[in-house]
């Protein structure tokens, strides 16, 4: 992990606390270039949006094809607060990222080494380096507290 993963992660973290604030599940997500430098960011907005697709990653990785001009964003890295969700894990396939950073491990619905470990995939054209529990007390904090709450 490098420090701009920390960085990133730190403004994720951010991200995910604004989405719990507009009642949305905390998640927020950030795309570094191969530099380091952030170039997109997204957190969780489905219930604003009323869209299924509105998870944090897939709203930074379309960020990301806009700030960057395509589709294809080999060499950057997704930093996100939760591991990634199956539709997510194949969203940063077709988007060629490199490398994925998260933070809580999704026992439930994670693809990314807990239930499915889609991302690292043998049998798929395109894998992805894997580093997870990277601030995985601050981000499972944020969702205890936020289901909680509901409860």
């Amino acid at each position: 992990m490098t420090a701009a993963d920390q960085i990133a992660m730190g403004r994720a973290l951010e991200l995910a606390a604004e989405a719990a604030a507009a009642s949305e599940i905390p998640v927020g997500a950030v795309v570094l270039d191969a530099e380091g430098r952030i170039v997109a960011e997204g957190r969780n907005n489905r219930e604003a949006t009323h869209d299924p697709t509105g998870h944090a990653e897939i709203e930074a990785l379309r960020a990301a094809a806009a700030s960057v001009g395509s589709w294809n964003l080999e060499g950057h890295t997704l930093v996100v607060t939760l591991e990634p969700c199956v539709m997510c894990a194949g969203a940063i396939l077709q988007a060629r990222v490199g490398r994925v950073v998260f933070g809580a491990w999704d026992e439930k619905a994670g693809a990314a080494g807990s239930m499915y470990d889609v991302l690292r995939d043998r049998r798929l054209p395109h894998r992805a380096e894997v580093i997870g529990g990277v601030d995985t007390h601050a981000a499972t904090a944020l969702l205890r507290d936020f289901f909680e709450q509901r409860r």
